[in-house]
């Protein structure tokens, strides 16, 4: 499986040149055509950003339940984890908003 996502992480990485390659658009066919691809890419960053920041918040907070089962003085020190862990589907989506003012 991790072998699946690095091959689909190299993929995107050689594709995005090819999709935000930029032409002199003279019909508004070609214009709509790369808005589409614009937002196929905004909803990729969103979407990733979140399933990723979905699995890191999971197992933060399963680490943080049980280092609290075993000593309760760890509750305040856990919860900066898993913020740092949401923070990730926040910055997803700032470049998602990059994308398609631009």
């Amino acid at each position: 499986m991790k072998r699946f996502f690095i091959f689909l992480a190299v993929i995107f990485i050689f594709a995005a040149p090819l999709a935000f390659a930029q032409e002199a658009v003279g019909d508004e066919a070609e214009a709509a055509s790369t808005a589409g691809w614009r937002y196929i890419a905004a909803a990729l960053a969103v979407g990733l950003s979140c399933i990723a920041g979905g699995i890191a918040v999971g197992q933060v907070g399963a680490g943080a339940m049980g280092a609290m089962s075993e000593n309760p003085e760890l509750s305040g020190k856990a919860l900066p984890y898993a913020g740092l862990a949401e923070g990730v589907c926040l910055w997803g989506f700032l470049v998602a908003l990059l994308i398609l003012v631009m």
